[in-house]
């Protein structure tokens, strides 16, 4: 589809036919197989796959903490690996809002939100681009825990509220856009929206999260669009992109410092 007037184009094409725009390659189809780990991660998947390794990772270590014989993490595991926990939070340990999104509370919420995340992911880093992609997940993984704190105040974690806010993101680009495309992909991720938030009303699911992730990825998929021809716009991404990998970051070596910190 030619990124200026939608038009269907083929995948020869370098010149649109129709608008007589220059096409240049997709951010996916630009990746070498070396930055893709040497072609083991699918690329259009890549950064979703990375995401998802990191929550694997995070799973694991809190069942080998908790010693509890099951699959299953204590809650004082999940507290202790950085869990939405209302009391530490107000006493100013505010990287629980982030690290809370990487952390399952069993073997199937983490495989549903996996599952539900490979195929999102991937579709919302092809329309929208990786530092887009990464800056809508990762802010509204802050806002989703944001409102959970705010409305809420059990132990909360899972990565379902920056899965809700790359629906919502996704909603944004189809307000944005005011073509039949635009249109087409607002139509479909609010049906996902809803199936959603229908599911959130099950007890022990936060709702809040989920409305709060909904709302951040929204604002940021309007705002940012999808790519286009501006050099100096992409920069402004790519930038916001890193300022919020350097946040995360900072909040996971807080994880680790508070997990070796004598209780």
């Amino acid at each position: 589809m030619c990124p200026n007037c939608r038009a269907f184009i083929t995948t020869d094409d370098k010149i649109c036919p129709y608008c007589q725009t220059e096409v240049g390659p997709r951010a996916v189809d630009r990746r070498t197989p070396r930055d893709a780990g040497g072609g083991l991660i699918p690329q259009a998947r890549f950064t979703t796959v990375v995401i998802m390794l990191i929550n694997f990772g995070l799973y694991i270590a809190t069942v080998m903490y908790s010693s509890s014989g099951d699959f299953a993490p204590t809650g004082n595991s999940l507290i202790a690996f950085g869990g939405k926990y209302f009391p530490a939070i107000q006493a100013g340990q505010w990287w629980r809002l982030i690290t809370a999104g990487f952390l399952h509370g069993g073997i199937l919420h983490i495989l549903m939100n996996m599952w539900v995340l490979f195929d999102l992911g991937a579709q919302v880093e092809e329309v929208c681009g990786t530092p887009r992609f990464l800056t809508m997940y990762l802010v509204s993984n802050i806002t989703g825990f944001l409102a959970s704190y705010e409305f809420s105040q059990y132990l909360s974690i899972g990565a379902s509220a920056a899965i809700f806010g790359l629906i919502g993101g996704m909603i944004g680009v189809g307000v944005r856009d005011r073509t039949s495309y635009g249109q087409a992909i607002r139509r479909f991720f609010i049906r996902w929206a809803i199936y959603g938030l229908v599911l959130s009303l099950i007890p022990g699911i936060d709702i809040y999260a989920h409305i709060g992730g909904l709302a951040g990825g929204f604002v940021i998929g309007f705002l940012a669009g999808t790519p286009g021809y501006s050099a100096a716009i992409e920069r402004v991404w790519r930038i916001a992109a890193g300022v919020m990998v350097a946040i995360t970051g900072y909040a996971f070596v807080e994880m680790v410092t508070n997990l070796l910190r004598p209780s």
